[in-house]
């Protein structure tokens, strides 16, 4: 049984870790078989595991901790797509980098480091229980400050590892405040020996995510509000949800292929994950639940502007998993309101397939970089000729984000059919609740996302080359994990309804009945299942256009004299709004200019100097002057002071 094997889906990468942190360097490639081994073994046990529980079973095993908590794994059918996904994604991209980071001294290091992620992100994914989840989300956050500082001798790497840590803290500071929250109200529930309490049976532990469904009834709305707009609030900071979103883009600092693992595999997705699996809380909480769509809706809309300017290969594609984001955070917001459980299934196939296109996207833009030596498109083009597999397989990749397919026939790319469910739900609540808003920022969000991720493409394919560069296509060791990614970005979508059906059962399992707040919504019109690839389409022919057939001079309008241009490159001013007015303003001369005046002129000053200090000068100056150096001075103290001793004693009855 491979059930009784789940613990070792996170430790084989563990112990990969530690092999590859001290034996790397005497060990082939810098030790990449040891994490590449553990990995696929990963992969192969979640594998069997969802051959054993599919379509209706689960894993449950669980060890007492202290106080009521527990150490526990949960494997059901929203768990198990998680693990073969990102055990699956993250073997390929350590598979690929072996060849790209095949010249870098510090190989051993990298692979132990990318090793010990991936194992903290399968540990999210494994947790059954709320607080054992965070222990591995702050892992997951302290190995992507490793990984996107791996360059530590580059400023700038450093610098953008170090707003990651502190921007994702922000996020991940609410989220304990919640889990505080959480703990406070099934406390409260316990000493009030509530009902659904004494019904629990033995095994049953106080943070356990089944425990915390069953008491959902009993939690007062304005507290479960609070809580999942906590929780909400850890998702922003990981998934780089506005206003959180600016560490991302600058985490681009790293290796490529560490990019690949954070925008596909693991990191940005937990904050996904983590509302998803703590659904039963939102769709109790509707405010919440509203708050999900509009942030999730906007976020969309917001990164796919800044992605139509930037010239960086990276930059245009981090802002592109902003975006993405925000989609499948719209999803969770717009369809849980009115379709329950399917919400779930539709957000994550959206999570699953953007994992395949956009590793696929980064891997691809890896193969150039290695290539070209640059991160600047505006240097490339003309490189179809020579990189046909990076090129072939980047469109797929491009048409799979931008969602080209053919309604009604059922035919398209994985992104056609997870991102076309999404608006389509987006209208659904429109009808429903009357609020076309998170819709309209889905369809402008999908007109961006085609115009530049085909702007992108053109200008590093096609045309003639803009710079004298030695460009040949990657080793086989980096192509290979290309295809088979494309592959799944090709064909995943017609997986959809066999998904979505086995994702709808996955609360029912645990005995938690979702409540629909307006029920069920009519299928939505045909213009509004044309809209999603009309938009897609129209932005192909737009970056086509515009960047390979030059009908238009764009040089008109990439100007700092064009006030929209100037606005999208320098990203609405907020890593300027972050550094000087948060940073400096506020974390210097406020936090820390009234630290150090408290330390300095109270601590030190008043308290230290004015009153220890001298306090203690003065009593020691009257000592000092009690030690004569006599010794018959010496003898009479110690007389009289025996004198005095007997006369208390006496006059004490003693």
């Amino acid at each position: 049984m491979f059930s009784d094997f789940a613990a070792l889906i996170v430790l084989l990468p563990v112990l990969a870790f530690v092999l590859t942190l001290f034996l790397g360097k005497r060990l082939p490639s810098g030790g990449a078989p040891l994490p590449i081994a553990a990995i696929a073994g990963s992969f192969i046990i979640s594998l069997g595991i969802f051959l054993e529980i599919y379509p209706d079973k689960t894993v449950q095993q669980s060890w007492a901790w202290f106080a009521g908590m527990n150490l526990g794994i949960l494997i059901d059918p929203l768990a198990v797509v998680m693990l073969m996904m990102v055990s699956f994604v993250s073997l390929l991209i350590h598979i690929y980098a072996v060849g790209y980071m095949a010249h870098d001294p510090a190989k051993p290091r990298y692979f132990a480091e990318t090793s010990l992620f991936t194992a903290a992100m399968l540990a999210v994914v494994l947790s059954d229980n709320i607080l054992q989840f965070f222990i591995a989300w702050e892992l997951v956050g302290l190995c992507s400050y490793l990984l996107i500082g791996f360059w530590y001798h580059k400023p700038s790497a450093a610098a953008a590892a170090k707003k990651a840590f502190l921007v994702t803290r922000v996020g991940d500071v609410l989220f304990l405040a919640g889990i505080v929250l959480l703990y406070v109200n099934m406390k409260l529930l316990m000493d009030s020996r509530s009902l659904v309490f004494e019904s629990f049976e033995s095994g049953n532990f106080i943070l356990q995510f089944k425990t915390m469904f069953e008491a959902i009834p009993l939690i007062d709305k304005t507290q479960l509000t609070y809580i999942t707009l906590l929780f909400f609030g850890g998702a922003v900071g990981k998934s780089g949800q506005f206003p959180l979103h600016g560490w991302l883009p600058d985490a681009m600092e790293g290796p490529t292929t560490v990019s690949a693992l954070i925008h596909a595999a693991t990191m940005v997705t937990a904050g996904v994950y983590l509302v998803a699996r703590t659904f039963p809380m939102f769709a109790a909480a509707p405010d919440s639940l509203l708050v999900v769509a509009y942030i999730g809706g906007f976020t969309a809309l917001f990164a796919a502007t800044m992605g139509l300017v930037m010239n960086d290969i990276k930059r245009v594609l981090a802002y592109s998993t902003v975006s993405q984001l925000g989609y499948m955070m719209l999803a969770l917001g717009t369809a849980g309101a009115v379709v329950g459980a399917k919400a779930v299934g539709i957000s994550m196939f959206h999570l699953i397939s953007h994992a395949f296109f956009k590793a696929l996207l980064f891997l691809c833009a890896g193969s150039v970089i290695h290539a070209v030596g640059t991160n600047d498109i505006r240097e490339m083009g003309g490189l179809f000729g020579k990189m046909k597999i990076t090129a072939t397989t980047m469109l797929i990749a491009a048409l799979a984000l931008a969602g080209i397919g053919i309604p009604f026939l059922n035919v398209g790319t994985a992104g056609f059919f997870s991102k076309d469910a999404i608006i389509e739900g987006a209208f659904e609540y429109a009808e429903v609740k009357g609020d076309f808003i998170p819709y309209v920022f889905a369809v402008l969000a999908a007109l961006l996302t085609s115009i530049y991720i085909f702007r992108l493409w053109f200008m590093a394919f096609t045309g003639s080359p803009r710079s004298e560069r030695h460009t040949h296509e990657s080793p086989g060791v980096m192509t290979r994990p290309l295809m088979i990614l494309a592959v799944f970005a090709l064909f995943f979508g017609f997986a959809q309804s066999g998904f979505y059906n086995y994702l709808e059962t996955n609360f029912a399992l645990a005995g938690v009945e979702l409540v629909v707040h307006e029920g069920e919504a009519s299928h939505p019109p045909v213009i509004v299942v044309l809209l999603p690839v009309i938009v897609g389409v129209l932005g192909f022919l737009i970056s086509y256009a515009i960047y390979h057939r030059r009908m238009l001079d764009v040089s008109k309008f990439v100007s700092s004299q064009n006030p929209i241009y100037k606005l999208l490159i320098n990203r609405y001013y907020e890593p300027k709004i972050g550094a000087e007015i948060i940073g400096v303003k506020l974390t210097h001369n406020v936090v820390a200019q009234s630290g150090e005046f408290v330390d300095r002129k109270i601590i030190d000053g008043l308290v230290i100097d004015n009153i220890i200090g001298n306090t203690t000068f003065r009593i020691s100056d009257t000592v000092r002057k009690l030690q004569t150096g006599v010794v018959q001075n010496y003898a009479s103290v110690v007389i009289l002071g025996v004198v005095l001793l007997v006369i208390l004693l006496k006059l004490g009855g003693v």
